[in-house]
């Protein structure tokens, strides 16, 4: 067992793998006052990512908290919805959102009227999800990170060649010494995407919530295999490019919860058009053709060299998935200049949304043109959750 780990660990090492023909791990030595990255390297980014969480629980505390209350962020009273068995057991086990035909079966079950599951699951529906407070409080906390982020990551590169010629990032590869300012870069830069993972669990949970999670699994592999490799230069680059819009995105969510409209209109617009920017435009056509192009003219191509490309390319389609979002919340706000809706977020429902649904189909069978006895319920445009 163990001579078989020991070849299949030799195997996946092999210096064809990761590197062009010619190059190989022993490039990588530390010598004459040379550092270069290591592999051990990476494990201090789990105590980065722990100490993550807990500046994260003071500041939403400390900071978060008492900034909701000075920008007016309140929570609605919620109606807890009361212990039924029969209608818990179906909405953990089946659905949380019954057909009618259920609803009508669930109310024999329960002993409450149609009208009463249909509350019931509404307001149980309404306990799951997080409050404004939360969603204010992890909006600001990945606003301060992203915005430190851009600025230390701006503040390490501005002065490198590599930063105004990206072939640059490919001068002398691999055997490019490590720069304390880049070490850092890259620990708090991957130690946040792990402490991302690992609350998980606990973060206000989207419609997209699968996408995030290949993006964060994706942009750690890639920041990993970056480090390993020394393609350091590169990921540097990918991840100041990265940061420049997303702390425009969280500041567009404070004002929202806020209820400063035309604040929140401004940034998100802000925030689309610096996206498409570098999402759409810098990251492709610049960065990913000097990842992927360029270095065809200088290596014949290797294994390493198809993984890390292919990481690349799945947050390419992840942003190309994300721009049409954010196209289609534009769209919807500028006409009207209403507030933009999030597309991956619910809304809270109100405890007048059943009412007023029963109201319309009352009055639609009345004058018959009820279809299958279903109307749609409100649909409170122009919200971001």
């Amino acid at each position: 067992m163990l001579s078989t780990l020991s070849r299949l660990r030799e195997l996946i090492w092999q210096d064809w793998i990761w590197f062009p023909p010619g190059l190989g791990w022993a490039d990588l030595q530390d010598h004459d006052g040379k550092v270069y990255p290591k592999i051990g390297d990476l494990w201090f980014t789990l105590p980065v990512a722990l100490g993550f969480l807990l500046i994260r629980q003071v500041f939403e505390r400390t900071v978060g908290t008492p900034m909701a209350g000075l920008l007016g962020v309140k929570d609605k009273h919620r109606v807890s919805a009361a212990p039924n068995p029969a209608l818990e057991a179906y909405f953990c086990r089946t659905s949380k959102h019954p057909e009618q035909s259920c609803i009508e079966s669930l109310s024999k079950q329960s002993g409450y009227s149609v009208r009463q599951v249909q509350r019931w699951f509404r307001r149980r529906r309404n306990h799951d999800r997080p409050s404004k407070v939360k969603k204010f409080q992890e909006a600001s906390w990945r606003f301060t990170f992203y915005l430190i982020a851009f600025f230390a990551g701006l503040w390490a590169l501005i002065d490198k060649p590599w930063f105004w010629d990206m072939k640059e990032m490919w001068t002398g590869f691999p055997k490019m010494p490590l720069l304390p300012s880049q070490y850092w870069y890259y620990m708090l830069e991957l130690g946040f995407y792990v402490s991302l993972v690992l609350s998980v669990a606990t973060d206000v949970k989207r419609k997209d919530f699968k996408e995030q999670i290949v993006h964060h699994v994706a942009t750690i592999l890639l920041i990993s295999f970056s480090w390993l490799v020394n393609y350091i230069r590169a990921g540097t680059l990918i991840m100041l490019v990265h940061d420049t819009s997303d702390s425009l995105m969280e500041s567009a969510k404070i004002f929202n919860y806020a209820g400063w409209r035309r604040t929140c209109n401004f940034f998100f617009t802000m925030f689309a058009a610096v996206f498409i920017v570098t999402r759409l435009v810098i990251l492709p056509f610049w960065i990913i053709h000097t990842t992927w192009v360029y270095p065809l003219t200088l290596y014949p191509a290797f294994p390493g060299f198809y993984f890390f490309n292919g990481l690349l390319i799945v947050l390419q389609c992840l942003h190309v998935f994300w721009a049409i979002l954010i196209l289609r919340m534009v769209v919807k706000f500028l006409p009207g200049n209403h507030i933009v809706a999030d597309e991956r977020s619910d809304h809270e429902e109100s405890e007048t949304e059943d009412e007023d649904a029963e109201h319309s189909r009352k009055a639609v069978s009345k004058n018959g043109h009820a279809l299958n006895g279903h109307m749609p319920l409100n649909n409170n445009h122009g919200k971001m959750e």
